[in-house]
C-alpha cells in the first residue's frame, strides 16, 4: 500500500512537468502552421584541456599531521606544490574531501605535509594522528 501511495504522489507531482515538456516539444495548443520553427544549434567540438603549470593529473599522496594551530584558514603546507593555489584533498580511508589552499613547503617531494586545524575539522580527522591524503590539483 505504501508503494502505491508513493507512486501516486510521484505521478501527481510530475503532471505539470510532463505537460510543460510536451508543450515545448509539440508546440502546445498552437496549430501546426503557427508553431515556432526548429532552431538548429551548431555542435562545437570540445578543445583538449591543458593542465595548468601549477597542476597535475590524478592524485598525489602525502602523509600529513597538524600544522601551526594559530594560523587561521583551511590550508595544507606541502612540498607537492611550487605555487599557492586551491586544490582538493581526499582522505582515502574515509572518503572525506574538502577544497583547501595548497601552500608550498620546503623539503623533498615525498616529505610530510602539515594541515591547518580548520582543514582537519573539515576532513573529520583526529588532531593527534598522521593521516594519508590524496591531493588533486583540480
Amino acid at each position: 500500500m505504501r508503494y502505491a501511495l508513493l507512486a501516486f504522489c510521484v505521478l501527481v507531482a510530475g503532471c505539470d512537468t510532463v505537460r510543460s515538456t510536451t508543450d515545448r516539444v509539440f508546440g502546445g495548443d498552437k496549430p501546426p502552421e503557427e508553431a515556432e520553427p526548429a532552431v538548429v544549434e551548431e555542435v562545437v567540438e570540445p578543445q583538449p584541456v591543458a593542465v595548468a603549470a601549477t597542476g597535475w593529473l590524478g592524485p598525489k599522496t602525502t602523509i600529513a599531521g597538524l600544522g601551526d594551530p594559530t594560523t587561521p584558514g583551511r590550508w595544507l603546507e606541502t612540498s607537492l606544490v611550487e605555487t599557492e593555489f586551491t586544490g582538493r584533498v581526499v582522505v582515502p580511508r574515509t572518503g572525506a574531501q574538502a577544497y583547501i589552499t595548497l601552500i608550498p613547503a620546503s623539503g623533498p617531494a615525498g616529505g610530510g605535509s602539515r594541515l591547518s586545524l580548520d582543514a582537519m575539522r573539515a576532513l573529520l580527522l583526529p588532531f593527534d594522528e598522521l593521516v594519508e591524503l590524496e591531493v588533486y590539483s583540480n
